[in-house]
């Protein structure tokens, strides 16, 4: 089991202890989230600390897309809901990187490619910083951002 798995565990025991239904619940979807990902696939597998952290962002990112569709749908009590539950996945997750600092990466890896290739990466590069970013910031900065001050430096 790995650590995040054992923390998230040990505090749904606390929170099943103290009777907080909703937070045990949040807690539950998550444990099962990760148990699916370690049997997904052909093979059962242990997951690293960055599947684990992965995993996570994903729930918290499909619970805010949830929310958006329920504020769009004119249903705020359930997006309230949802939000809350990310919320509350977030805690699990490393700090993210603020815009100054993904901004410094980014001024940093597309040095480094125009370092390496003698001239200023074109948008054909683009796939490549943008992997080079992504793998320095360790999930701590969304994808999308990323691509979007990826392409604003090389535009």
């Amino acid at each position: 089991m790995g650590t995040l798995e054992d923390r998230l565990h040990g505090d749904m025991i606390a929170a099943m202890k103290a009777r907080d239904g909703e937070l045990t619940t949040t807690l539950r979807m998550a444990i099962g989230a990760l148990k699916n990902e370690k049997v997904a696939g052909k093979q059962a597998r242990e997951l690293s600390a960055e599947d684990e952290i992965a995993v996570l962002q994903r729930e918290v990112r499909t619970r805010r897309d949830s929310a958006q569709a329920y504020t769009d749908g004119g249903r705020p009590e359930l997006a309230a809901k949802e939000l809350a539950e990310a919320e509350v996945l977030s805690v699990y997750l490393p700090s993210m990187l603020s815009e100054d600092e993904v901004d410094a990466l980014v001024a940093e890896e597309v040095a480094a490619a125009e370092a390496a290739a003698g001239e200023k990466p074109t948008m054909r590069q683009m796939g490549a910083v943008i992997k080079a970013v992504n793998e320095r910031a360790a999930g701590r900065a969304e994808g999308r951002t990323v691509a979007a001050k990826v392409k604003a430096a090389l535009s």
